[in-house]
């Protein structure tokens, strides 16, 4: 078999030039530009000026951030959760070969799609309000419903069933999880007279974990930076009553609302620094519980 050598490796990173162009204009720069930012004061029009840690001081602070992250947190709490359970459930139940299988995967990741784009969230507006058609159908049991998206006890819980909603995408990575469970594993199971349920628990599951926690550690990373949905039903500023104030919301109505970029960099900055520090205990508390079938 004759060997290729490869004496031209400048021909690698001309092929990689498009990916580290982008990475550095897009990624790399704006990340270093935004950590100095994050302690200046600056409006955008005029130079920045050096301010320390005064913008980490306020925000500390500021009843607002602590606002929003009490409604992402609780976000994230209860969306996260029910997501990957829903789409869990629904992907043990689409590994079977059922009529249409394939016909129901793909309505079923549609949601994933277009969950995040401005004209569900606008659809979702519509179905919630005084006389969308959530309303409709409860006035046919004789339920009077009420503007779930104007009640500051209602209009979270609004954004929390569109997270859920959205379940397309981790699915099918369960679905491709699944397909990997050699069937003697099953089949051995059965000979000893395990139920269904035990099988689950005790075979599936287990053997799933690698993938249940990969789906764990991107829905919550993607959902900390929700913004279209609380922008959109909200109109923009969090309400009512700040009950949809999203970080990222409010991230963006310091900055470019208000122009105090010095600001909305630093709240940035506190926001990434949650989300790794979150991320790093999951992959510490993985070793307990993450099993890899070798």
């Amino acid at each position: 078999m004759k060997k290729y050598k490869f004496n031209r490796p400048w021909e690698g990173y001309a092929f990689l030039t498009p990916w580290l162009l982008g990475f550095l204009l897009f990624t790399a720069i704006p990340m270093v530009l935004s950590l100095y930012f994050s302690f200046t004061q600056y409006d955008v029009v005029t130079s920045p000026k050096w301010v320390g840690l005064e913008n980490y001081i306020e925000l500390a602070n500021d009843p607002r951030v602590h606002k929003s992250l009490q409604v992402t947190f609780t976000y994230v709490a209860l969306g996260v959760p029910f997501q990957l359970i829903f789409a869990l459930l629904l992907a043990v139940v689409f590994k079977n070969d059922i009529p249409g299988v394939r016909i129901y995967r793909a309505i079923y990741y549609l949601p994933s799609l277009f969950g995040g784009s401005v004209a569900v969230a606008i659809l979702w507006r519509q179905l919630f309000n005084k006389e969308g058609v959530v309303n409709q159908l409860l006035s046919l049991v004789g339920i009077e419903g009420q503007n779930w998206i104007a009640s500051p006890d209602t209009a979270l819980y609004t954004l929390i069933l569109l997270l859920i909603w959205q379940f397309g995408s981790p699915m099918v990575i369960f679905l491709g999880g699944l397909k990997q469970i050699s069937p003697d594993y099953y089949e051995a199971a059965e000979i000893d007279g395990a139920s269904k349920v035990g099988t689950f628990f005790h075979i599936t599951l287990p053997l799933l974990t690698p993938m249940v926690f990969f789906n764990i550690v991107m829905t919550i990373i993607n959902a900390f930076q929700a913004f279209t949905p609380s922008y959109i039903i909200s109109g923009g500023t969090g309400a009512p009553v700040d009950s949809t104030l999203f970080y990222t919301l409010y991230l963006y109505i310091k900055g470019f609302q208000h122009f105090s970029m010095g600001y909305a960099s630093a709240l940035a900055w506190v926001l990434l620094i949650i989300i790794a520090i979150i991320t790093a205990i999951m992959f510490l508390l993985a070793r307990k519980w993450v099993y890899y079938d070798e």
